[in-house]
Order: structure tokens, then sequence, then C-alpha cells
């Protein structure tokens, strides 16, 4: 689904009805400002200071990750933790715990993401450790322009069946990061973040993505 946050009923969304949700607008323009000042105050660490990360996603540039302030972060909840969200998690047997796992991005020329269902925690598995499982990934976006020739679109997959058994990957939608938008979509899902052209200049993606969680 997508439409404006201003038409949105969350009440009357279902993720086990339509794995995808797209909302144009979600943020204001004053709240988009108040997230990048929060950024540029940020302490980012490189994808090459990432090891697991960086075996992970081979030759995607060197995008940038950084925490989230814990008031920031509040802020950052108490917008999508929508009743649609909630249904959802809840929707899952046997939960004993529960969990969010945010952080701003940073994407600039050359940087990109490959294809990946998000189903494997490169880091927490790299320090012994079994994560909780990803039920929704989370992606949404707070720079202040961004034009189509800027690269940097979402795509999602779909699985069909190929020969020998074999499966093959479609797209089934490409999503530009517009400036205010949130897109929300159940895990695992195959995608990526197409490379951010040169002709960006010196516009950076900026967003904030991660996962709602589940622990059994």
């Amino acid at each position: 689904m997508k439409t404006d946050f201003s038409s949105f009923r969350s009440e009357q969304f279902s993720f086990a009805q339509d794995p995808v949700l797209v909302l144009e607008n979600f943020w204001s323009v004053e709240e988009r400002r108040m997230f990048r000042e929060a950024m540029d105050h940020s302490t980012w660490t490189a994808l090459a200071d990432m090891p697991p990360v960086e075996q992970a996603f081979q030759n995607c540039g060197n995008w940038l990750k950084a925490e989230i302030d814990p008031a920031e972060g509040n802020r950052f909840m108490e917008r999508v933790g929508l009743s649609c969200v909630a249904e959802y998690m809840e929707s899952f047997p046997n939960i004993t715990g529960r969990h969010i796992n945010f952080n701003y991005y940073s994407y600039g020329a050359g940087d990109c993401l490959s294809t990946h269902d998000d189903t494997d925690d490169a880091y927490t598995y790299a320090k012994g450790e079994i994560p909780p499982t990803r039920r929704l990934a989370l992606a949404t976006y707070f720079h202040e322009e961004w034009h189509p020739d800027w690269g940097g679109e979402l795509i999602l997959y779909k699985e069909t069946a190929g020969q020998n058994g074999r499966k093959n990957l479609e797209v089934s939608q490409c999503i530009a990061p517009s400036p205010g938008s949130l897109v929300i979509f159940t895990v695992p899902q195959f995608h990526r973040v197409c490379r951010v052209d040169t002709l960006a200049g010196n516009h950076k993606r900026l967003s904030i993505a991660g996962w709602f969680m589940t622990e059994h």
C-alpha cells in the first residue's frame, strides 16, 4: 500500500494482508530538520570500520552509520509506533521479548546495499550471540531534497519459481527515497538499496532504518 500519511488509517491496515507500507509526507519539514540537526551532532562509523558488515556487503561503497540519541529515539518511536505495527508484532505466538534496533544512515555517491533478506545479523553473530527475530523492517528519509537521477532507490523483490527448483527474484517495487516518506515491510523479503549516483554531488541520502523484532 502506498498513500499519503494524511489519508492513512492505521487501524484499517494489516501487514498480514499487504506486506509493504509506503507513507508519503510522514514527517513534517520541521521534524526532518530536527533529525538532520541531530545527525550533525552524531558520531558516525564508516562501513570500512565494521568488518562483519563490510564482509556481508562487499563493494557497497563506504556508507555511514550512527546511533540515535535517546531523546530523538523516543520522539522517533512515538511517531512510528503505529497500531498496525503493534498488531502485526503481537500476532506471533509465544513471544518472550520485544526489541527494536534503529540507527541513522548516510549514503553518499557510490554507496549502496546489495540484495539481502534481513535474516542474517552479521554484527550479532560475530559476537557469538543469537539475535532476536526481525519481523518488520523500516526505512524513512530525512534529507531536504532528492532527485530521481540521484539513485538510492529501495528495491523490493518477490521470489518466483525457476528451472530445476531454483528460485528467481523479480522486482516487485521500486521505492524512491522521497524526503519525509516512511517505508515498512515484512521480514524476510529480499531487497537492496541502489547505488547513489555521482549526479547527487555532495547530497547525502539521510535515513533512519532498522527493525521491530521478537524473541521466543
